[in-house]
């Protein structure tokens, strides 16, 4: 086990007891070497207080080492020599915790491998409960004192409109997004202007959002709706039980009676999404994403009629961003795409082995799987940990010789299931290729075949999202050919 030796000693503490760096360090060596773990590192804070761990380079570099998984144990002479804040203790004793990192006190025979030391780590984190619990009682406290003081949180960033430096109370204009504000309401309000184009004509001046990002139908309508922009501020206003608005101290960019304009204009016309089911035609519906923003394709339905009086569907894929003018991204007749999609299909199923079927899905697979498998040696890890555990127990005659057999039986067998359950885990990624080789061919082979119906069965059966483009190969309004980037398979 990688082990970090930590040791500290003030100059007053050295003179007055005598505390030697050099002993500290030699006793935790050779108790480390007792315990067969494997020293990574000895961190040596001299002549420094310990009444905080923010001015200390050795604990500093310490906590680095564990937060990066280079330290698993952490080996001290004496608590103190770790910190004398009690606060700091707590953070650390959960720092270690979080990262899966030991922790030993010599003098203290504190060792998280022992019941006892795992008795007073679980009383640290009593207390460290408690005062987790009393800091946020305190923060919700502070919270709606401030409210009703009439400042506002800006618990992540100031409303669009507004800036509030670090350390600044009182939020204060922004001159330049308060301008757009006005402009937001003033066409909404007096002029009559839907939501959506509002959303279009910012995006198209390239005006940015407070994120810099492009402008949708939610983020006009969040503007349209804050009362920070008539000088109020509001607490608890996604729950309109404990809701409640008091008079703000910054000042505000429009007045209430356009504001109550513009409430009155968006209850009139009420938010609605209805959830429609594809048209038969339109089997692709859901799995289309744009290559150019990733955002959803959605069908538009249009159809043609015939000399004969029947009626010819000329379907189109359009992407959703467009509307907005966060998106430049031209519509796709169903037509094309359906050829473009049995071509992909076709030369995907045409691979062999060895070729690029691999490389759309491979980082991804690779990522899961080796997530599943960390997970895994994680729990071997623990296993093998609980094997030392009752082998320190017997030693110390705390288990009989049958009780150290049962538990040794328990955990063999757990150590095997998770061994068996590791090697089914690791595939090879050119295996979990040639599964989506195999559904590839089976859509070759029965696409064409399918009805309407039965194809969006198959898609919803098979495959997670279909990535698109309507990529421009000509001068021509019409030069343009619909191309499938990749087909994201589902497990």
């Amino acid at each position: 086990m990688d082990t970090g030796i930590y040791g500290r000693v003030s100059t007053d503490e050295q003179a007055k007891e005598g505390y030697s760096i050099r002993g500290q360090e030699q006793k935790l060596k050779d108790y480390a070497r007792i315990k067969d773990w494997q020293i990574y590192d000895v961190y040596i804070d001299e002549g420094i207080s310990g009444k905080n761990i923010t001015e200390r380079p050795a604990i500093n570099r310490l906590m680095d080492d564990v937060k990066a998984g280079r330290v698993k144990n952490v080996l001290v002479f004496k608590i103190d020599r770790l910190t004398r804040s009690t606060s700091d203790l707590i953070y650390l004793v959960d720092l270690f915790n979080e990262h899966g990192c030991a922790f030993n006190s010599l003098m203290e025979s504190i060792d998280t491998h022992t019941a006892s030391g795992r008795m007073f780590l679980k009383i640290i984190g009593i207390f460290a409960e408690f005062e987790r619990e009393n800091i946020a009682e305190r923060i919700v406290l502070g919270r709606e004192r401030k409210v009703k003081e009439g400042l506002t949180l800006c618990s992540y960033i100031a409303s669009y409109g507004y800036d509030r430096p670090t350390g600044q109370k009182i939020q204060t204009i922004n001159e330049q997004e308060a301008q757009i504000v006005r402009e937001i309401f003033d066409l909404y309000a007096n002029q009559g202007v839907a939501i959506t184009e509002i959303a279009r004509r910012l995006n198209l001046r390239s005006v940015p959002t407070k994120h810099d990002s492009k402008w949708t139908t939610n983020g006009v309508r969040n503007v349209l709706k804050n009362h920070n922009y008539m000088g109020h501020v509001r607490h608890h206003y996604q729950d309109e039980q404990r809701a409640y608005t008091v008079e703000g101290q910054h000042e505000q960019i429009i007045s209430p009676a356009l504001f109550d304009k513009a409430q009155h204009r968006l209850t009139k016309n009420p938010r609605i999404s209805p959830r429609r089911q594809p048209k038969e035609e339109n089997y692709f519906a859901g799995f289309l994403v744009c290559a150019q923003c990733g955002s959803k394709l959605h069908p538009h339905n249009l159809y043609r009629t015939l000399k004969d009086g029947s009626k010819q569907f000329l379907g189109n894929y359009g992407c959703g961003n467009t509307v907005v003018g966060a998106c430049n991204a031209s519509e796709m007749s169903a037509r094309k795409l359906e050829h473009a999609f049995q071509a992909y299909i076709a030369e995907i199923a045409d691979f062999e082995e060895d070729n690029t079927i691999h490389l759309y899905e491979q980082e991804q697979e690779k990522k899961e799987q080796q997530a599943v498998i960390a997970t895994y040696q994680e729990k071997l890890r623990q296993v093998e940990a609980k094997g030392r555990e009752a082998l320190d127990l017997y030693v110390n005659n705390i288990f009989s010789v049958d009780e150290y057999r049962r538990v040794k039986r328990r955990l063999d067998d757990d150590r095997q299931s998770i061994n068996s359950e590791l090697e089914r885990l690791q595939v090879d990624v050119e295996k979990i290729a040639q599964n989506k080789l195999e559904i590839a061919k089976n859509f070759k082979d029965n696409w064409a075949g399918l009805s309407n119906t039965e194809k969006r069965m198959f898609l919803m059966q098979f495959v997670e999202k279909i990535v698109v483009e309507n990529e421009k190969i000509g001068t021509g309004f019409h030069d343009k050919k619909v191309r499938v980037f990749g087909v994201v398979f589902k497990e």
